[in-house]
């Protein structure tokens, strides 16, 4: 009886010295992410928070002035003109994006060969963007360019798509239609591809026609992968700097001035406390859109 009751007390007095090490486990494996994400993206955000209550220009101490620079930039026309730039593109890209990409993907679905279509799309993805700004200039030029030279083959007239406002708006949303494309139709295929297909064959067989199926089986379960492209294709259109900076510089007459060329104006002036409380405001800006998008698609699904 007494063997029994002491190894009883060596058997619980074990529990209680392996027990902290099973509950220690879990944070040790999780915490080389948080370190890492910490360094790398909490402290930034948080500096910049910090940094847009500032007129820091680089050196020096820290200065606080309160809400002076988002004063400045809700007030400011500039501001508000770059993201009216931000929100045409964004109406001229997302929505045609997410049409055109769930249509390749719907017809790509069966087809054979889906692994050499998927690299050709992913392809402009992947390209170089200077050297595919370079081929959109000379595509485009009003006098020399492979664009106008087939309107005008065809009777149409000739646009200035560099030189006007609408033309330069249009040209680089279809610079940014053509590189992100394909991966919207990537993540598509790969969001079709959970779809049972007995479940068109139960509609098929219920004689349900092939627009039907589309817009009462296709579009309601690939809402998610839907809200996802949409987010994705939202953050690509407000971030967007690099198209525009080398396709028009911006002009004409800041017409393709994009919220993230305004940002990049800051930066250069050595203004970066106006420039963290741009990135703020732009932050907050594209998290209501995004929700706001999907919203939008959930509805839908619900429905």
């Amino acid at each position: 009886m007494a063997t029994l009751t002491e190894a009883a007390t060596t058997r619980r007095s074990a529990q209680r010295t392996r027990r902290p090490r099973v509950k220690a486990a879990p944070y040790l494996f999780v915490a080389p992410f948080v370190l890492v994400f910490a360094a790398f993206n909490a402290y930034p955000i948080f500096f910049a928070l910090q940094l847009s209550f500032t007129n820091w220009h680089g050196a020096g101490a820290l200065e606080i002035i309160g809400f002076a620079n988002y004063r400045y930039l809700l007030t400011s026309p500039d501001f508000w003109q770059s993201m009216a730039t931000s929100g045409v593109l964004w109406l001229l890209v997302v929505p045609a994006q997410v049409l055109v990409a769930l249509t390749i993907a719907v017809a790509l679905r069966k087809a054979r060969f889906r692994g050499l279509f998927s690299a050709a799309l992913i392809a402009p993805f992947v390209t170089p963007l200077v050297a595919m700004a370079q081929v959109w200039i000379i595509l485009f030029d009003q006098d020399f360019g492979a664009v106008n030279h087939g309107l005008s083959s065809i009777g149409l007239p000739t646009i200035g798509w560099l030189t006007t406002a609408a033309g330069a708006k249009v040209a680089v949303a279809l610079l940014v239609l053509w590189r992100t494309t394909g991966y919207a139709v990537i993540l598509l295929m790969a969001g079709l591809s959970t779809i049972p297909t007995e479940v068109y064959e139960a509609a098929r067989i219920d004689g349900a026609s092939a627009w039907h199926q589309f817009w009462s089986i296709t579009v309601p379960l690939v809402t998610r992968t839907l809200s996802f492209v949409v987010v994705i294709g939202t953050l690509t259109v407000f971030q967007l700097f690099a198209e525009p900076y080398v396709v028009t510089g911006g002009g004409p007459f800041n017409a393709t001035r994009t919220a993230g060329l305004y940002l990049y104006k800051h930066i250069t002036n050595s203004d970066l406390g106006l420039g963290a409380a741009n990135s703020m405001l732009l932050v907050l800006m594209v998290l209501a859109l995004s929700l706001a998008s999907i919203r939008l698609l959930r509805s839908r699904e619900d429905s």
